[in-house]
């Protein structure tokens, strides 16, 4: 009973939080014009799993805004919409998609799944900004983690709410050099620009950390066109691998680590996702202790506020296919909603420059959005799978019998990368 009313507590504690942090009030219902935000994603295709998680996760974001009033501007309350366009996992198909979300006057654009169709978001939304000044918009991207984005090609129209490749990387780095049980690594990634960003991270990574290990493979496979990586696994195993690094994602990662059970290979699994989108339940026991991830957050992470916010996105989706939380998403939006209400406008120049610098913490999780490259700087955790019950994992995934326990944790200051941003500003 303590526990339960510690939890209440901090339930309480942390809407009261938010709600003013967005200068909203939980008991007056938003009336002013939806402000729509277009999800530009995948939700038909090989990853459309992918895609139905990521929309869960920003309609959670989206009905707590509203639910505590919306978004306050100069002339009202306004509840936010979430209008899902189905990009099929193309940049050609996103593309169409943005030109729709452009001719319904729509300011803000998410994507996340996929560096390649986020690069060509970014292109088309900076083109638009020149082209049409009365018809701009904000790309907000959860998940593309191409260093490039917020680097080389930055944007000012830009936002990155996810950590790029080089920072995971960097976090996986610390726990695989202190494993001095790896001698020999394979490199297996999907072969698009996020891949190939995995694999010269990771070389670059072992070369400063560990160079004593050798890398006895650098493989890229199709993206979203394997249904059977048994092949792959033999070559694996052929090369003596100790452990393999991917940056594999959705089907992709699901199908790989499946298969790597099937022929039993004894190897760990370095990941950048491992603990998303059936991947625990596709290993089993033979995951325990071999599969590591980075994110930005896990259920297990700790804490009265972390398990409160967990417990209310079990509470909206109860099914076990649907425990896949991604604490950034809802996060965005929440952060969204604070630098509209600041700039007092929905308008997405006037938003853009709140956001930047803008720190939000919802009383567990502090991020910051750093202004010179628009990329958010937050805690990341390194993982370790095992059994739900062994001490660190009381939360298991998707039902699964498994979750995972933190190995590391780094604090925001820890993460940050260094930038070659030159960014133009309006």
């Amino acid at each position: 009973m303590a526990c339960a009313a510690a939890i209440m507590v901090a339930m309480t504690a942390l809407a009261a939080g938010l709600a003013a942090a967005t200068g909203a009030r939980a008991d007056e219902a938003p009336t002013g014009k939806p402000i729509q935000l277009a999800l530009i994603e995948g939700m038909s295709g090989p990853f459309a799993d992918a895609g139905a998680a990521v929309e869960r996760n920003l309609r959670f974001g989206v009905e707590r805004v509203n639910a505590r009033g919306g978004v306050v501007l100069r002339d009202g309350a306004h509840p936010l919409e979430l209008v899902t366009l189905d990009s099929k996992g193309s940049p050609e198909a996103a593309l169409l998609q943005l030109r729709m979300a452009q001719d319904r006057h729509i300011g803000y654009v998410m994507q996340g799944n996929s560096s390649a169709v986020a690069a060509a978001l970014e292109s088309a939304v900076d083109r638009q900004a020149a082209r049409d000044p009365q018809n701009r918009e904000l790309f907000l991207n959860y998940s593309a983690d191409d260093p490039a984005l917020t680097n080389a090609n930055c944007s000012f129209w830009h936002f990155r709410f996810d950590a790029h490749a080089g920072m995971r990387m960097d976090a996986l780095a610390d726990v695989i050099a202190a494993d001095k049980s790896v001698k020999k690594v394979y490199l297996l990634n999907q072969d698009y620009s996020f891949g190939h960003d995995v694999s010269t991270l990771a070389r670059a990574a072992l070369a400063k950390d560990r160079p004593d290990i050798a890398i006895v493979g650098d493989e890229f496979h199709p993206i979203g066109r394997v249904k059977d990586f048994a092949p792959y696994i033999a070559k694996i195993r052929a090369a003596g691998a100790d452990a393999v690094i991917t940056g594999n994602w959705g089907n992709d990662l699901t199908l790989l680590v499946k298969a790597a059970r099937e022929q039993g290979l004894d190897t760990k699994f370095y990941t950048f996702y491992g603990n998303s989108l059936g991947a625990p339940a596709a290993l089993g026991d033979a995951g325990v202790k071999r599969v590591i991830a980075v994110a930005d957050w896990h259920p297990n992470a700790g804490g009265a506020a972390s398990d409160a916010w967990y417990k209310a996105f079990r509470a909206r989706y109860p099914a076990a296919k649907d425990d896949y939380p991604v604490l950034r998403m809802s996060m965005m939006v929440e952060m969204l909603a604070q630098a509209m209400t600041k700039a007092g406008t929905a308008d997405p120049e006037a938003v853009a420059k709140a956001l930047e610098g803008m720190r939000f913490d919802n009383g567990f999780h502090p991020m910051w959005m750093r202004a010179d490259d628009h990329q958010v700087i937050q805690p990341l955790y390194v993982m370790e799978m095992d059994k739900q019950g062994t001490p660190g994992v009381r939360y298991d995934n998707e039902g699964s019998g498994y979750g995972f326990r933190t190995v590391l944790t780094l604090p925001a200051e820890r993460t940050a990368p260094a930038t070659v941003c030159q960014m133009k500003r309006p």
